[in-house]
């Protein structure tokens, strides 16, 4: 069966549901879940990595695995304290790492739930709603304009069907298809009688019988193949490269510290692990940890706020967004589009238009839209004279619906026609594209005469309709004899008049667009309206004085061109789908991060260009596919909330990154330098991994800090010059302060190796958590408020590490307990430190990085 099954366009559908043990009715609901279990998930993706995995993934770095085997060397060699402390410490980190990413992998798991993709299938003969995941071969789906195909089918029944197999096949038009058989030989793009996982429905509907899913599409061996992967953002190259930077100043200065201590004749194993665990301190092994805790608690505050992100890198992206696209029905009118008037070609009321959309409107089938919803709810004509024949359904190239009837008598409220055929078709979309289908025209009278000497004049009044806010379509028929309508049918047909609907502004829709310009965030219009309609709105909502480019004029532009028109305009008007992925384009080679809103069939590739994809959770289900980011609610209010809570995300990231790169790596780097001079180490390995690990605590808590305004108030890019100049001042600062401690300790003091030991393992843990205070604000310390959070995680470190040298763990760990001379000269330098850390940041802040 397999292997018939594997050229499955040569059956014909009774052969396929015979191999498939399936019926026209679908599958039944325990035969469903039985071929769940069978041929698994309905996903190219893995499924999410297990706890194990996950916890397993946190000792997976060189350096934590030699240091490991080093420990339990050590432990043979009559050294097995040290060892057990040293593991145990390792262990812990670990455990703390895992903890902390899977708690955040389970709230991005809930959020992604609630915008995942569902398809209809008949199950026990009933059309259900069901996830595309539980989707099995057997099953039988039914697909209409927007759908995503959710796996791998034949056709059994479709109507006008046309579908985008861009992804698959790089053909740019929309392929038509259709039941039937095929040679075994037919190559992919010639299926016509096949569905495939990774297109979409563009226009029509069908009834399929689904082969294969998951890996064993089509789609599913291409992505095996090339194991894409999403293009990564302009943060995770920043992140990326930083840790590289770390890793290989990391390894430099670790290699030289181990042959410096085997030249001064120092133990071995003492050498090499003191030479690891300056590696562990200096490595940051936590920063993919602290990136996904700062992104997931990001996400989960953005969820409070009606947004759903489905990548959590786009959060960066989201918040360095400075131009965002977006059409103007439900973002910035109120999405309710309202029916104003049917005219004739005079302009006056007239029934008969009216009857003619509503009869169009109330038969359609392929693609449901707001407009076929108005016409509907306008008014209610008897519509029992006439009969449906067939449709040809609306696409986005003829911008049309077109439906054939069988009229049985001539209700009172369609006139009677001088012809004798029974049948008409009636046409109603985009008055241009309606009216180039059209050789003639109905006037109030009833006389048909011909167009051309009227087009003009139909096509003004649109205009001047169109300058009061009107979105017009037009309303054309034809007569006919014919049972069986074809897309030939679609011609020579008799413009008969006008629909005028509007869709008023949202309310407070002025004052959000004021709050997104002074965010940072400029809005652009990008609508497939005409030019009248979209400079009415656009002066409706506030977008005064907006310069607008159309989409013939687009046409004309070349590519170099648009890149320096995109910043002077405002809206774009009349726009093929194929130009906003053009518009998005530009804008973002001229130096901008883009933002797309979109949620119809033809916003995909928009959403797919764009630097952050955002729909809706009402969008088709390609629009919510290609999506970063899904609204619970088409609303800018709920987006410019969105924006905050991911500036606030990158912000919070950010000061991990400036912990890491001041007194983390200042201190390993000053305790690598002074092994060198001193006649003994300056703390002892498993003293190294508790430094770290307490200063770990503090750190994981940033997630959940204040963020100043200036901070979310504009948009901020990843700036890896910024970090540069960061790391050498306040890397310095702390080293210089790390060396005054030594002298101190050394020469004031006159410590002893285990004081020495115990004093600069305080200064260290205590500095490093309160240098977090400082650095998490360019304002001043007294003035910034820090979340609860982090100062409760910052306090409680300094209590355990002043505490731990009078506790019972002092001597396994080689700590000795301090004089209150010892404390009191600690705390003085530790003031001195804070105090110079705040002098220096607002001159750094003033000139450095400018």
């Amino acid at each position: 069966m397999a292997h018939v099954l594997s050229t499955f366009w040569q059956l014909s559908a009774e052969q396929a549901l015979h191999h498939l043990h399936s019926s026209p009715q679908g599958l039944s609901q325990p035969e469903a879940q039985r071929r769940l279990v069978q041929y698994g998930s309905n996903r190219l993706k893995p499924p999410r990595a297990r706890a194990v995995l996950r916890l397993l993934n946190q000792f997976k770095s060189p350096i934590i695995i030699i240091l490991v085997a080093a420990a339990i060397l050590s432990s043979f060699l009559g050294d097995a304290l040290d060892a057990f402390i040293i593991l145990a410490i390792v262990v812990f980190s670990g455990v703390l790492g895992f903890w902390q990413e899977q708690g955040a992998a389970d709230a991005i798991h809930a959020l992604l739930a609630l915008v995942e993709v569902k398809t209809q299938v008949l199950r026990n003969g009933a059309i259900a709603a069901i996830l595309v995941d539980a989707v099995v071969p057997g099953d039988v789906v039914q697909v209409s304009a927007g759908d995503s195909i959710p796996g791998d089918c034949l056709i059994l029944e479709s109507q006008m069907l046309t579908v985008d197999e861009a992804t698959l096949t790089g053909e740019t038009f929309p392929v038509a298809k259709m039941p039937g058989t095929l040679p075994a030989d037919t190559p992919l793009s010639d299926r016509t009688n096949s569905l495939l996982m990774g297109t979409h429905v563009v226009s029509g509907r069908a009834t399929a019988l689904v082969v294969h899913t998951g890996t064993a599409t089509e789609f599913g061996k291409v992505s095996a193949r090339l194991k894409f992967r999403p293009l990564e953002t302009e943060f995770e190259i920043g992140i990326r490269k930083f840790g590289y930077f770390l890793l290989e100043v990391t390894l430099i200065l670790v290699v030289l510290i181990f042959a410096a201590n085997i030249y001064l004749q120092r133990p071995m194993i003492d050498s090499f692990l003191f030479s690891l665990a300056l590696a562990v301190g200096l490595t940051p092994q936590l920063l993919p940890a602290i990136v996904s805790i700062n992104l997931a608690h990001g996400a989960k505050q953005m969820a409070t706020q009606s947004v759903i992100v489905k990548r959590l890198p786009a959060i960066e992206n989201f918040g360095s967004m400075n131009v965002l696209c977006s059409d103007k029905t439900g973002t910035l009118t109120d999405g309710t589009v309202h029916l104003r008037s049917a005219l004739d070609i005079a302009g006056q009321e007239s029934d008969r238009v009216l009857f003619y959309a509503y009869l169009n409107a109330i038969a359609e089938s392929g693609y449901t839209n707001p407009i076929d919803e108005a016409i509907r709810t306008y008014r209610v004509f008897d519509h029992s004279a006439y009969k449906k024949l067939g449709e040809i359904p609306y696409d986005f190239n003829r911008k049309r619906l077109s439906i054939l009837f069988a009229q049985t008598s001539n209700p009172s409220s369609d006139p009677p026609s001088s012809s004798n055929r029974d049948n008409v078709l009636i046409t109603k979309g985009a008055l241009t594209h309606v009216l180039d289908s059209c050789t003639t025209v109905e006037q109030p009278n009833g006389e048909v005469v011909d167009l051309s000497s009227l087009r003009s004049r139909i096509q003004q009044r649109a205009e001047a309709l169109g300058l009061e806010g009107f979105r017009i379509l037009g309303v054309a028929y034809r007569r006919l004899s014919i049972q069986q309508l074809q897309l030939s049918d679609e011609t020579d047909l008799t413009f008969l008049g006008y629909l005028a609907f509007f869709d008023p502004p949202k309310p407070g829709i002025q004052d959000t667009i004021h709050d997104l310009a002074q965010a940072g965030v400029t809005l652009k219009m990008v609508t497939g309206d005409s030019h009248a309609v979209a400079a009415s709105i656009a002066k409706q909502v506030g977008l005064t004085h907006a310069q607008i480019l159309t989409g013939l004029e687009l046409r004309h532009l070349s590519d170099a061109a648009l890149v320096h028109q995109v910043h002077r305009v405002n809206v774009f008007a009349e726009v093929e789908p194929n130009q906003k992925e053009r518009v998005i384009i530009a804008l973002k080679k001229a130096g901008n991060v883009v933002g797309y809103m979109g949620d119809g069939i033809n916003d995909a590739p928009a959403l797919y260009a764009a630097d952050v994809g955002i729909s809706v959770d009402t969008a088709v289900d390609v629009a919510k596919e290609a999506a970063d980011i899904v609204l619970m609610q088409k609303d800018l209010d709920v987006l410019l909330g969105g924006i905050k809570a991911g500036r606030t995300t990158f912000a919070n990231t950010l000061k991990y990154v400036f912990m890491a790169t001041s007194a983390n790596f200042g201190n390993m780097f000053s305790m690598a330098g002074v092994s060198l001079l001193l006649p003994f180490l300056p703390l002892l390995p498993k003293q190294i991994l508790l430094t770290n690990l307490l200063t770990d605590f503090p750190e994981m808590a940033i997630a959940s800090d204040r963020v100043d305004r200036d901070q979310i108030s504009q948009p901020h890019r990843w700036n890896l010059r910024l970090i540069r100049n960061f790391m050498l001042v306040f890397g310095l600062l702390s080293s210089t302060f790390d060396y005054l401690t030594f002298v101190v300790l050394l020469f004031l003091l006159h410590a002893n190796p285990a004081q020495f030991r115990t004093g600069w393992f305080v200064e260290s843990v205590i500095s490093a958590s309160m240098i977090v205070l400082v650095i998490r604000t360019k304002q001043s310390i007294l003035h910034s408020r820090p979340s609860p959070y982090l100062v409760l995680a910052t306090i409680a470190i300094a209590l355990i590490t002043l505490l731990l040298p009078y506790t019972p763990l002092a001597a396994p760990l080689g700590f000795q307990s301090l004089t209150v001379q010892f404390l009191v000269v600690l705390f003085g330098i530790l003031g001195l430190y804070i105090f110079c850390a705040e002098a220096i940041k607002t001159f750094f802040y003033k000139r450095v990085h400018l």
